[in-house]
């Protein structure tokens, strides 16, 4: 192959690193790989790679293959030659995953743990990347190199350890690792810095036109500014939902703050009336004073008339007067004492013989009544004795006939209703009784809904007048004494009432109507007409019966509930169940056999006891009979001939203590006298520590205290509706700071809408120019590329559409004979293809290019050219690294320095483990 001349085709507007000129002499280039220190130019018309590139990378347990590398790569043009299965794919794959690319983009797996080896727990990845220059990450903690080992677990677990040039571990972090990949601007998942086979066939070789202007967005990122942009539009959209909701709030705040705002103001009104209660209370010191005492006292206070004082001294002495008079009554009372004491104790002695008498009587009659009290208590015991017999009997009887439960008579009576319809005399079949026609879907439920329906389990119903009439003649005969079943008379339907509008539905807790099986739709609204079942709650625990019809929002359409014991529960009141078992609708008959006759062995055991007890107390009344006899003539023989003289000398001891207590009295009220002179100057002195100031109040004390009490309620009740007033303040300040912040918020939001909107719109621009720039230069090196070979082309953009449309034209011919690649030859359509690949990296960047079986559908002459062309762009840009994959032997290969072949020996499907074989050209 000719020696061949660099080119400026490719030249970029967008790299990172501006390339010195490139010499025209291939050959006679330097050595990119020696020492490059950033970026700096290393000898005439040479410029060092940028950082970024690739390295080296080893794979172990990965995929098939134990161990791949360490493969060195090149600076610039690197060729990883293989027969199919040497590992070429692998290594592109490798590359992939560890630079932070999902399964799904290497099109060789659908998750992570497809990676492991066979029969192997984990398999590791090491790449090396290169760190110079002044795009270098972190060069002081990095040095010259990065190093990215990753390992894959049988798991699928992903884990990464980030190492310095020196093997140093400086993060395990996978944010560290995507932070690296911004700084280099590497993106594996883009197909023109990674283009994978599968990639190729899907986006160029696909005959679709969408697929290529897919391809060309994906190339350009400009779907991720699309997507990017739709982001944020979506948030916008957040942000203005965000804004309407805080309007709401907003006005909800401000609402609030203005109450604050009138309970804060109306702290003022309630300071005012404070200090008019203090007022008061001033006016009522003074006018208190002014009551008590009928002396004018002047408004000085320092001046103290001389009469007032004379008076005051008079006073005192005539007070300790009257107090020695008062001692010496006192001891004249004092020496009285002990015999009016000793006749007082003689007048006891004798009530309490008299007493004693009438308690022993009091006693006898105790015990006549309580014998009357026993006696009416075993009426009580036999009557309830007699009562379980017949229920026992009833029992007994229904072992065989459940009707029998119902009364001994109910299966006669049934038979001759039968007999009676069967004569024609009722129209329509009489039911009954009720409770015979109805069964329980839960036993346990049984003694409450006998005590919700109570007398019309034994009733019976009838459709018309006429049949109530032949029932009532039935049961006449058949019940001639006693009580009998009622009759309901209402019209049968055919169907059960439609209750779904007026009934309780709870989704805890039956109606009764729900709790019932009932086959006959006659019995069923019968029921549901006279009792209203569909609108009663079956609860057992009673605990939760009341919490469910007591609280605030009751069942709906629930009328009452009933306990499992039998408790009636409405929503404001409660009653207790007097029954305690199931008569008629348990379903054990035996064991309410048992309890009855247990309950008649235990009454008839009491019954032998108030027996005994009657025994005695019959003893007791003939004992004590002859007692009172003897204390009755006891009684009057003390009243005839002890009381009076008692009686009289005590009332001479009464006489003589009135008289002495008549001039106490007396003597006490000159002393009260004196104390209410002396209580009205404490008042006066009382009064001055509350006003020093004396007040000349024309008001009366009544008058002033009813204004003070009712200010006082006033008070208290403003209070009560504030609050405490420092809760009042605090609530006031917070509520202000929230409607504040609201407000904030909302004009911070509402500017942030309008400036996203601004900064939308201006974006918008700007990417709809890029993109007209990117399709414009695209199709500039796009021609470029064809006119190497001779051929014309066109490149049709429709962005409205999204479709990219291709036409080229094989040698030199007209514009007018283009046609779609469809017509192309295979050779001749991958070789359109490289052309608009090499045109999409003349528009991108990226520090690497991985090209997996590029000419993989090219002749030999195609690849020739396709090469070439590759080459010259390489040539161009000694800043980038270019890593082709290509099952070629590329033996035709120009020499030169810049371009390394890694030969991948063929697989040894014993050992899946080699190094590559380094050329160096």
């Amino acid at each position: 192959m000719s020696k061949r001349k660099s080119s400026n085709v490719s030249d970029n507007p967008n790299k990172r690193v501006r390339p010195a000129a490139v010499e025209e002499d291939v050959e006679d280039e330097s050595d990119l790989d020696g020492d490059e220190e950033d970026g700096q130019v290393q000898s005439a018309g040479e410029v060092v790679s940028d950082a970024g590139i690739v390295e080296s990378i080893t794979l172990k347990n990965f995929m098939c293959h134990s161990l791949l590398g360490p493969f060195t790569f090149g600076s610039n043009v690197n060729f990883v030659v293989g027969n199919n299965g040497s590992g070429k794919s692998a290594v592109l794959t490798a590359l992939i995953v560890a630079l932070g690319g999902n399964a799904h983009a290497t099109n060789r797996g659908l998750s992570l743990k497809g990676f492991v080896k066979e029969g192997e727990s984990s398999s590791d990845v090491s790449i090396t990347l290169r760190n110079k220059g002044r795009d270098a990450y972190k060069p002081e903690v990095y040095g010259q190199a990065i190093i990215i080992d990753l390992r894959i677990t049988r798991e699928g677990l992903r884990t990464y350890k980030l190492r310095s040039k020196s093997g140093q571990l400086v993060s395990t972090k996978k944010e560290e690792l995507l932070s690296i990949l911004d700084n280099f601007n590497i993106q594996v998942n883009n197909p023109v810095s990674v283009l994978t086979q599968e990639m190729s066939k899907y986006f160029l070789h696909s005959k679709g036109e969408g697929d290529k202007y897919k391809f060309f967005m994906k190339a350009t990122q400009l779907d991720q500014m699309r997507e990017d942009f739709v982001y944020i539009k979506t948030t916008k959209h957040v942000t203005e939902d965000k804004v309407d909701q805080h309007s709401e709030c907003l006005k909800d705040l401000k609402r609030k703050y203005l109450e604050k705002e009138d309970r804060y103001k109306n702290m003022a009104t309630l300071d005012e009336m404070h200090t008019k209660l203090e007022e008061l209370q001033k006016q009522m010191a003074w006018a208190l004073v002014r009551s008590f005492s009928p002396i004018f006292f002047p408004t000085n206070l320092d001046f103290q008339p001389p009469v007032y004082a004379n008076k005051v001294e008079e006073a005192e002495g005539k007070s300790r007067q009257i107090q020695e008079q008062l001692e010496g009554i006192t001891q004249q009372v004092g020496e009285l004492q002990p015999k009016c004491a000793e006749l007082k104790a003689e007048a006891q002695k004798r009530n309490t013989l008299l007493k004693s008498s009438e308690v022993r009587v009091q006693i006898i009659s105790d015990i006549t009544v309580n014998w009357f009290s026993h006696f009416l208590q075993q009426e009580v015991l036999q009557r309830s004795i007699d009562a379980n017999k017949r229920n026992l009997q009833t029992m007994e009887s229904s072992r065989s006939n459940r009707l029998r439960r119902f009364g001994e008579h109910m299966p006669s009576l049934l038979n001759a209703i039968q007999e009676a319809h069967r004569r024609g005399q009722l129209k329509h079949k009489p039911r009954g009784p009720l409770g015979y026609l109805i069964s329980l879907k839960d036993p346990d439920l049984a003694l409450s809904v006998e005590v919700c329906l109570k007398g019309q389990l034994q009733a019976f119903t009838c459709d018309n007048h006429e049949d109530e009439k032949v029932l009532q003649s039935l049961m006449s005969k058949m019940f001639p004494t006693g009580r009998r079943p009622a009759i309901i008379t209402s019209n049968f339907l055919p169907s059960v009432h439609d209750t779904r509008m007026r009934g309780v539905n709870h989704p805890e807790y039956p109606s009764v109507l729900h709790a019932l099986e009932i086959e006959d739709p006659v019995v069923a609204n019968c029921l549901i007409d006279q009792r209203g079942i569909e609108s009663i709650l079956l609860i057992k625990n009673r605990t939760d019966a009341r919490r469910v019809m007591q609280s605030r929002n009751p069942p709906q359409h629930c009328t009452q509930a009933f306990s499992k014991e039998g408790d009636q529960i409405f929503n404001n009141r409660s009653y207790t169940a007097e029954q305690t078992r199931a008569n008629y609708l348990s379903g054990d008959v035996e064991e309410e056999i048992r309890h009855l006759q247990r309950e008649i062995e235990n009454q008839r055991a009491q019954a032998d006891r108030f027996e005994q007890q009657m025994k005695r107390l019959d003893d007791d009344i003939k004992q004590n009979e002859g007692l009172l006899r003897r204390t009755q003539v006891e009684q009057r023989t003390t009243k005839v001939t002890l009381l009076p003289k008692a009686d009289q000398e005590v009332m001479k001891c009464k006489h003589h203590k009135k008289h002495y207590d008549e001039k106490r009295s007396a003597h006490l009220r000159n002393i009260q006298t004196l104390e209410a002179n002396q209580e009205s100057k404490e008042q006066e002195l009382q009064a001055t520590t509350i006003c020093p100031e004396r007040l000349d109040v024309r008001r009366t004390a009544r008058s002033l205290d009813s204004e003070i009490t009712r200010l006082k309620v006033k008070i208290t009740t403003q209070q009560d509706q504030q609050g405490d007033r420092e809760e009042v303040v605090r609530q006031y300040h917070e509520a202000l700071e929230n409607y504040k912040n609201m407000t904030q918020q909302m004009k911070y939001l509402n500017s942030f809408i309008k400036s996203l909107d601004s900064v939308m719109n201006h974006r918008l621009q700007v990417y709809a120019e890029l993109r007209r720039f990117l399709s414009a230069r695209c199709k500039y090196y796009f021609d470029s590329m064809l006119a190497q070979r001779g051929y014309t082309g066109s490149m049709a953009f429709d962005h409205k559409n999204e479709t990219l449309s291709i036409s080229v034209q094989p040698g030199q011919g007209n514009k007018a004979d283009l046609s779609d690649m469809r017509s192309l030859s295979g050779g001749e359509r991958s070789f359109s293809t490289v052309c608009f690949v090499l045109s999409l990296w003349a528009i991108t960047e990226a520090p690497f290019r991985c090209l997996d079986e590029f000419d993989v559908y090219m002749d030999m002459v195609n690849r020739r050219i396709s090469m070439d062309m590759m080459l010259k762009v390489a040539a161009g840009q000694r800043y980038r690294q270019f890593i082709f994959l290509t099952p070629q032997s590329m033996s035709s290969l120009p020499v030169s320095k810049i371009i390394r072949i890694l030969r991948l020996k063929d697989p040894d499907r014993d050992n899946n483990s080699q190094k590559g074989q380094d050329e160096e050209q």
